[in-house]
């Protein structure tokens, strides 16, 4: 068993007693989790060097298996304490060293760690144009955002688009593909961040989901 999966051992035992993940068989899991969270990794490897960044980390996916092969440092973001403090514990179990966490509002770590990360990532999160709000403070320039969806409506990709000046992200990349169990379809919407935005960000916390940009 590799580190990877020993680490998503970890998450499945401690999801008995805290929700970390809905996906509860372990052959799901590896699927959902693991072979889902590396589809990613082609394009993290095109980001410039640096840290990296996982948006709503909920139980550590991508996040942990991208850190894991790309040996970059990372920090996993969620604002519910309880699950960053138990991923915080396995992966210092598990001597994941490059490995950190956040609890609290992206906003916040927006506000703290303006223009730091090299790439963030995004996975059942929100709406794009949201994504793009929240990651565009957190990024230099050149680095990028990697959005997986479930789907993604001609209506969520064209107001993404339209905001691609106003937020300094343009897309690079929009490939959509179907994982070995045959029926769980992926989009992977990866934007470039080539100046800063036209806007102040971050706006006041929660504004980017409640009212997001036009």
């Amino acid at each position: 068993m590799n580190i990877i999966e020993r680490y998503l051992e970890e998450v499945l035992v401690a999801n008995e007693t805290t929700n970390l993940t809905r996906i509860v068989s372990r052959e799901s899991a590896k699927i959902l989790h693991i072979e889902d969270s590396l589809s990613g990794l082609s394009y993290i490897n095109e980001a410039p060097g640096g840290p990296y960044v996982d948006l709503g980390t909920g139980g550590g996916f991508p996040g942990v298996p991208l850190a894991v092969k790309t040996g970059r440092d990372t920090l996993l973001v969620d604002s519910v304490k309880k699950k960053t403090a138990i991923i915080q514990g396995i992966v210092d179990k598990l001597g994941i060293s490059n490995v950190s966490t956040y609890a609290g509002r992206i906003e916040d770590l927006g506000r703290e760690m303006p223009s730091h990360f090299a790439v963030a990532t995004a996975r059942a999160l929100s709406q794009l144009p949201s994504l793009m709000e929240l990651a565009s403070p957190l990024l230099f320039e050149g680095g990028l955002l990697i959005c997986y969806k479930s789907h993604l409506s001609d209506e969520e990709r064209n107001h993404a688009l339209s905001l691609e000046d106003k937020l300094g992200l343009k897309c690079i990349h929009e490939d959509t593909f179907t994982l070995s169990d045959g029926e769980t379809t992926r989009c992977m919407f990866v934007m470039q961040k080539f100046k800063d935005a036209e806007v102040k960000l971050p706006r006041k916390t929660g504004l980017a989901q409640k009212r997001p940009l036009k």
